[in-house]
């Protein structure tokens, strides 16, 4: 059964996140709300934990999944990117916007593509988020919570914790996100590649 949490979208309850971040280290899979949608996220080094997060989001190793992070001083660990990237990369975050990478060799294999050695990355522009990946001290593995066979992500946080109460360990409620799931731009070839038209607006950062 999963726990859930009413946390305040702007203040959030600390003590509720610490609960979270255990939650989440101990191998749990939690949906937590972003600027974008509802996600599910577990930890990046929890190999059980994201084959579980495949099933529940019905999705196989060719999925990108995506690394939440607080802000960009964490890329470097994660992500190759030359001073370009990284120019486009600062004007895009944190907002609803996810980048389709390099990986470093930090990334485990089973995380990235399997045939092109990419991973997703993205900050979120969420108090909630931020909050809960700074006390975690990490990044989140993360995908966008659609279910299988559907094509819109869910919104409801009450709904999200009746559909998935026996798959997910949390839910963090903090109200209704946005409902459309983040733009995705891949940096990984010669040109920036828009994959998925979201929530962000790829004019803002020069791409069309």
């Amino acid at each position: 059964m999963a726990q859930t949490f009413d946390v305040h979208p702007d203040n959030p309850q600390a003590r509720f996140l610490r609960q979270a971040a255990q939650i989440l280290d101990k191998g749990g899979i939690a949906a937590i709300p972003t600027d974008s949608s509802y996600a599910l996220v577990c930890h990046l080094d929890d190999k059980a934990a994201t084959e579980a997060l495949r099933r529940i989001r019905g999705v196989d190793d060719k999925h990108h999944l995506t690394l939440l992070c607080r802000d960009l001083s964490e890329l470097a660990n994660y992500a190759r990117v030359d001073n370009k990237q990284y120019r486009l990369l600062k004007a895009a975050t944190p907002g609803p916007f996810t980048f389709i990478l390099e990986a470093t060799k930090e990334v485990p294999r089973r995380l990235h593509h399997p045939s092109r050695r990419t991973i997703g990355l993205r900050v979120p522009d969420h108090g909630v988020t931020q909050e809960l990946l700074t006390i975690f001290g990490q990044p989140l593995l993360a995908t966008t919570l659609i279910p299988p066979g559907e094509s819109e992500p869910l919104n409801d946080p009450d709904e999200i914790a009746e559909r998935y109460d026996h798959q997910l360990q949390l839910v963090i409620k903090s109200g209704a996100c946005a409902m459309q799931p983040t733009t995705v731009i891949d940096l990984s070839g010669e040109e920036p590649a828009i994959v998925r038209l979201g929530r962000g607006d790829p004019a803002a950062l020069g791409l069309s």
